[in-house]
């Protein structure tokens, strides 16, 4: 049971809202639940939340405009996204404001729930390595979180920096989209969308697109690899 841990749940229906609360509940987590966004917004305020459930369409507030203020304060927090949305535009617009997840409605508890523990276990103190990583010139801090590539910092959402320190851990070796799954997003199936592809080109926008040298690379049909060619 994990009663140390307190989440906000931010859902415009209520009928749902009260389901994904008891049944968080009933996992052990501390729930509390807001129906609008600016009721969101002050419970965000008033307390030390471990993860965020947002909605896209709230009232007053929507989940996009909260995400991005969210993130803005608690650069840690993880925040998931869930959305009857699921265009890709619509998950690229919530990833680009610092979501860490997008889950589409109708969702599996189950799915809810593996991802949500996978989440809280890479936010707990210690969870990452107190050592660094260098490819190049390209210096990922696993302590502190923070990327430097040359003289530029490179502001990463949790995510993203997930699956770059994944790749980078494997020293030049390709990791297949089923390892990546299993390892930042804590699935053991694939979910059939195209989440990671989409990461990936979050990555290579932001480490690779300002400068002359790649190094993320594609093994088409295998996997994704971090290497000075």
């Amino acid at each position: 049971m994990e009663l140390n841990h307190r989440i906000l749940l931010a859902e415009d229906e209520p009928k749902l809202g009260q389901i994904v609360q008891e049944e968080l509940t009933r996992e052990g987590y501390q729930t509390d639940v807001a129906y609008d966004g600016l009721v969101a917004e002050k419970l965000f305020k008033e307390h030390q939340y471990s993860l965020v459930l947002l909605d896209v369409n709230l009232p007053y507030k929507n989940g996009l405009a909260l995400c991005k203020e969210f993130r803005e304060a608690k650069k840690s927090i993880p925040i998931i996204m869930l959305t009857s949305l699921g265009e890709i535009s619509d998950k690229m617009d919530a990833f680009n404001l610092g979501a860490d997840d997008y889950i589409v409605k109708p969702f599996h508890f189950n799915e809810l729930f593996a991802r949500i523990k996978v989440f809280l276990k890479r936010s707990e103190p210690g969870a990452e390595p107190t050592d660094k990583l260098n490819i190049s010139n390209l210096e990922i801090d696993l302590l502190n979180k923070t990327v430097v590539r040359g003289e530029t910092n490179i502001n990463l959402t949790a995510k993203e920096f997930a699956l770059l320190a994944l790749l980078a851990k494997s020293k030049g070796k390709v990791i297949s989209k089923q390892d990546i799954l299993e390892k930042v997003w804590g699935l053991s199936f694939d979910t059939g969308t195209n989440t990671i592809e989409v990461y990936i080109s979050f990555l290579r926008n932001k480490i690779d697109k300002p400068f002359d040298t790649k190094l993320i690379h594609t093994k088409p049909g295998f996997g994704y690899f971090v290497k000075e060619l």
